[in-house]
This record gives structure tokens, sequence and C-alpha cells, in this order.
């Protein structure tokens, strides 16, 4: 892979997985757009590491939080952290499920079917719109709405349904706080991208070579550095109600998705 690749492919990672545009779908348009020659294909090791470079950027976001919960967990009886931490579990189990019995069915999707991506998109244009005319209210979320929270995000996996405008929009359409929806949303995503960085890890396909060392490490900064700016930027834009603009982005690149691939 070709440095230059590397650092745009880090910077669109680090970007979508926060911001609510779906970073599948718009690797699965710049493919078709630019041609599968043009857009290199991430390797499984590439993959890896610029997920590992967001949740990194997350864990550098919400440092604080994260070190409230672990003290919380480290006091071995029920308060508020370890109540957090059972609806981070139980938020993981729908996408667990879908990982594990139905990832072949999914990878079938990711084959350049542009019009399903661009009707994915309006879906997510549509979710955006809806929350961000919501009311806001100072309401936490409950172990019952983790769990609607992470079937949102299991659909999330479809090619052009955003996770972060997925489950944040979820989450304030069941009535949550906007900025502990966005909080929830982010946090609960870290142990699924540990969990499968540990998965492929064990499957024993990560190879290193000298040769793709100097990709993998600008990736990995390119990812780390734009995931922190759009972290912090959609934690703001959550809060001020300004989801709607990517409402409007997704419409327009999901209208011109539809027509690119009914003519193409």
């Amino acid at each position: 892979m070709e440095t230059i690749d590397a650092i745009i492919l880090g910077v669109i990672q680090g970007l979508t997985e926060f911001l609510p545009v779906s970073s599948s779908g718009h690797l699965e348009l710049g493919k078709a757009i630019l041609g599968d020659k043009s857009v290199p294909e991430e390797s499984l090791l590439f993959t890896v590491v610029l997920h590992f470079a967001t949740a990194l950027s997350t864990i550098v976001v919400f440092r604080k939080d994260i070190w409230e919960i672990i003290k919380g967990l480290l006091k071995f009886k029920k308060n508020e952290e370890t109540m957090f931490s059972l609806r981070i579990i139980v938020s993981m189990i729908p996408a667990v499920i879908i990982g594990l019995f139905f990832e072949e069915q999914l990878e079938q999707l990711f084959g350049g079917n542009i019009m399903f991506v661009g009707f994915m998109l309006i879906i997510t244009a549509i979710l955006l719109w809806l929350a961000d005319k919501a009311k806001n209210t100072a309401k936490i979320v409950t172990t019952p709405n983790a769990f609607v929270i992470g079937i949102a995000q299991a659909i999330a996996m479809l090619p052009g349904i955003s996770r972060s405008g997925a489950t944040i929009s979820t989450s304030v359409l069941l009535g949550n706080d906007k900025t502990k929806a966005a909080r929830f949303s982010f946090l609960m995503v870290i142990p699924l991208i540990f969990g499968k960085i540990g998965k492929d890890l064990l499957s024993g396909d990560l190879t290193v070579s000298a040769e793709n060392s100097t990709p993998l490490i600008l990736g990995f900064i390119a990812a780390f550095i734009s995931g922190l700016f759009a972290c912090t930027w959609m934690i703001s834009l959550v809060k001020k109600s300004k989801l709607s603009y990517f409402a409007l982005y997704c419409i327009v690149v999901g209208v011109v998705a539809i027509i690119f691939g009914f003519i193409k």
C-alpha cells in the first residue's frame, strides 16, 4: 500500500468512525467511483491497526470517564459504574450475535452495491433528522435502552448505516440526554473493537513486514489524530443539535449513490 493511500484511509477511518456518515458506506462509494484498483483494499492487518487507533482516540477523549468506571468496578459492589458497565455488556449482545453467526451473509452486502448503500444513507439521514428535532432531557441510558441501542449498533453493520448516527439517534429518540447518549455510543464500541482485534489476532492471518510497516504507522497516526478531532467535535454537535447538517449530507450523497448505481 502506498504511503499517501494509508494516510487517506487513516483520515477517513478516524473521521467516519465518529461522524454520522458511515465509514463502510463511504469506502464502498469510493471503490465504486474510483475503481477497486484506485482505492487499495485494506488488508486485515491494516484494518486492525486503524480500528485500534480510533479505539485509542476514544479512550483518550473519555479517559476521565473510563478511569471513574474502573475505580467503581474495583470497589466490587453495586454502584453507578458497575451498572454502566452492565449496560455496555448488554448493548454488545446483538452485535456479537450478528458477528458470530451471520458474518458471511453480512460480507455479501459489501460488494459494490451502490444503490443499497444510497438507500441506507437516506435511512441514516432520517434517523439523524429525527434525533436532532427531539427535545433534550436529563435521562440516563437504562438497561432496556442499552439493548435497543445495541440492536441499532448491530443494524449499523450494514454499509451505509452510520454506527454513531444510529446509536446516538436511537438513544436520543428513547428520551435520553443527548450528551449522555453520545458518551454511551462512543464507550459502548470500545469492547467490540478490542474483541474484534483479539479475534483477528488469534486467527493467525496477521503478518507484519518491513515493507508495510511505514504505511501502518502513518495510517495509525492519521486515524488517531483525526479520530480525536471527530470524537470531540461530534460530542459538541450532538449537544448543540447540529445533526441535521449531517442528515442533509447523507441525503445528498445517498441520492447521488442511487442515481450512480442506477446508471452504472
